[in-house]
């Protein structure tokens, strides 16, 4: 596993140990019960979801400290009670700091609060489990958002001769085109995610086989492989990061300015600067490269296994759901296969 991937997961560990130490102490046997079975991030999100649902209780139930909210206290729980958590978390404030939950947030934290209900039922420390009543609220699909050729194009063209940036995003790029050319091309030819790509390490590149090593989500690692046209930014880069060093040593593959690995914040800010340009009606995101990614290769193959491998999808239905409703030219293409007459 990469020091990325370690360095981020003693993070979550740390942030989860500083949110359970507000909960009461059930729950710290429940993150020790589900350590081997969720990633540390996953965690993270669970805590911090509980951490939401403990304030509720303590505020709007029981005014009691989170602390001292009991085992009894969430057995004499109702659906009810649940489904009002649900409705007051749309809109609340907490330490001064207003928050809005849309579907999707609330079905989130609904699953964190079904989980450790699921735990402290399946152990025997309460006697029933009302969160299994409750609704999962309704998540609205959104239609998928991607490149296409011609933005794929123009976006990498901007970021090698940008010509419509502003004249302080131009002088900036001259610095940093060679590597955001390269982060681009590593985007939209293999579908990495984000983190995959501020995590990747020199020693991971392997490019006489146009190959390299990454670390997925939930610290699997795997072997990806790039086309030639991939091949040549990424030598490029190669190049510019030995004058980038000055001596200083760093593993990482991809540096911000200060020599230091590059952050996600940073990359995001990239890809939102050249698609801006590329396409300024849709919010591309490294995800939507991604995105265009997958739909490209779901295009080309019309094999919704082989793109949920290449992506890293654990249940091809996750693939399915975003890629396989989208392609017309397959639509189009089977309805010319069955002949009438």
């Amino acid at each position: 596993m990469s020091n990325y991937v370690l360095e981020r997961s003693k993070k979550a560990n740390l942030k989860i140990r500083e949110l359970v130490m507000k909960m009461p102490d059930y729950c710290i046997d429940y993150f020790i019960g589900i350590e081997q079975t969720t990633s540390p991030l996953t965690r993270l999100n669970y805590a911090t979801d509980l951490n939401i649902f403990f304030y509720y209780l303590s505020n709007e139930i029981f005014e009691k400290s989170p602390k001292l909210i009991s085992l009894n206290d969430l057995d004499s729980l109702k659906a009810r009670d649940i489904e009002f958590y649900l409705s007051y978390i749309s809109d609340f404030i907490k330490d001064n700091v207003s928050y809005h939950n849309n579907d999707k947030a609330k079905a989130r934290k609904l699953s964190s609060v079904r989980s450790l209900f699921k735990y402290l039922y399946k152990n025997d420390l309460i006697t029933h489990d009302e969160t299994s009543k409750v609704n999962t609220p309704k998540i609205h699909t959104k239609p998928i958002i991607y490149l296409e050729p011609n933005e794929v194009v123009k976006l990498l063209n901007e970021s090698e001769n940008p010509t419509e940036l502003t004249k302080r995003e131009i002088a900036f790029n001259k610095i940093t085109n060679i590597r955001d050319t390269a982060i681009l091309s590593l985007f939209l030819g293999t579908g990495i995610r984000v983190s995959e790509c501020v995590g990747l390490n020199v020693k991971d590149l392997d490019i006489d086989n146009n190959a390299f090593k990454i670390t997925r989500k939930g610290g699997n690692q795997t072997i990806l492989y790039f086309s030639d046209e991939i091949k040549k930014p990424l030598i490029d880069w190669l190049k510019e990061r030995e004058l980038w060093l000055d001596k200083k040593e760093n593993d990482a593959l991809f540096l911000s300015l200060q020599k230091k690995r590059i952050c996600v914040r940073t990359v995001e800010k990239l890809v939102k600067k050249y698609s801006s340009v590329a396409s300024p009606l849709k919010k591309i995101t490294p995800h939507k490269l991604r995105s265009t990614f997958g739909t490209s290769l779901y295009q080309e193959t019309g094999d919704i296994y082989a793109v949920a491998e290449v992506l890293g999808h654990k249940d091809v239905n996750t693939t399915k759901k975003h890629y396989a409703s989208i392609s017309d030219n397959i639509k189009r293409t089977m309805a010319n296969k069955v002949k009438l007459r």
